[in-house]
């Protein structure tokens, strides 16, 4: 008999293994970014049907020239990617993710990812200090996992680790001014056999005084980020996404293509004998 894996652990990676891993800064150049451009969009249109997304202009409203963190829940492999195609094709700006054991995967750091070690509280400092000094360069946007680890779909309550909180704080004291903006991301099917990537940007969440208690600010992000997922998935179970942009969208199969004509073929009605 085979015994499934465990799917979801309390115990972050890093702490599991318990390895010495160096901190990695991003390195990126213009030929790797092209190439992840192109790589990571694929991947997404090989694997669905469409990629939905709506309430950008929350961004664009609270200037471009200030520092941007987004943050979303991490339930699975694809949140990178989705992020990633985010910050590059929808707001043109270079992508900064925090990836925990970077050493598996090193060439995610020619696409912006740098390292994050928590085993230890001043392995994971080094991280928190250099998301502070990236998320200042206005070419670079900043997306965090505020849980710190994966999640199940739809996961609740929303419990966040403080490093977003401090990292938005420090911000604060060298740029003057941050915008955080919850993001809601969800894969689900609607009409055609492949599942769509739905995306929502919640309310700008503008800080400019860093004298904020930790904790309570903490606690308002995780409220912002269950809001935004819950007008998301209020949205989709009623079916209301005609509002939503869409960044892709696939031809149909031409299956799916023989039975939209079928459908539309007027039968004429059968007669008793």
């Amino acid at each position: 008999m085979t015994v499934e894996e465990k799917l979801y652990s309390d115990i972050p990676p890093t702490k599991l293994r318990n390895k010495e891993e160096k901190f990695k800064p991003a390195k990126t150049s213009r030929f790797w970014l092209w190439v992840a451009s192109m790589f990571f969009f694929n991947m997404l249109q090989n694997r669905f049907y469409a990629f939905r997304y709506k309430g950008e202009e929350n961004y664009y409203e609270g200037g471009e020239n200030v520092p941007t963190i987004l943050f979303a829940p991490h339930c699975n492999w694809w949140d990178g990617i989705v992020f990633y195609n985010i910050t590059h094709r929808i707001f043109h700006k270079e992508i900064r993710l925090m990836v925990e054991e970077l050493n598996r995967f090193p060439l995610l750091r020619r696409g912006g990812a740098y390292s994050v070690n928590k085993k230890s509280p001043q392995s994971a400092m080094k991280a928190l200090q250099y998301s502070v000094d990236v998320v200042g360069d206005i070419r670079n946007m900043l997306c965090i996992f505020p849980q710190g680890i994966i999640r199940p779909p739809h996961f609740r309550p929303f419990e966040f680790q403080t490093g977003l909180t401090y990292i938005a704080q420090n911000a604060v004291k060298r740029y003057g001014k941050v915008n955080l903006i919850p993001v809601a991301i969800d894969y689900c099917f609607l009409r055609d056999n492949r599942p769509e990537v739905i995306v929502k940007f919640g309310e700008r969440i503008e800080l400019s005084n860093a004298k904020i208690d930790r904790k309570e600010y903490t606690h308002l992000l995780e409220q912002a980020l269950t809001k935004v997922c819950d007008e998301q998935d209020y949205e989709i179970s009623h079916g209301e996404i005609s509002d939503y942009k869409i960044l892709f969208k696939q031809h149909l199969k031409w299956y799916r293509r023989i039975e939209q004509r079928l459908k539309s073929i007027d039968l004429p009605p059968v007669s008793g004998v």
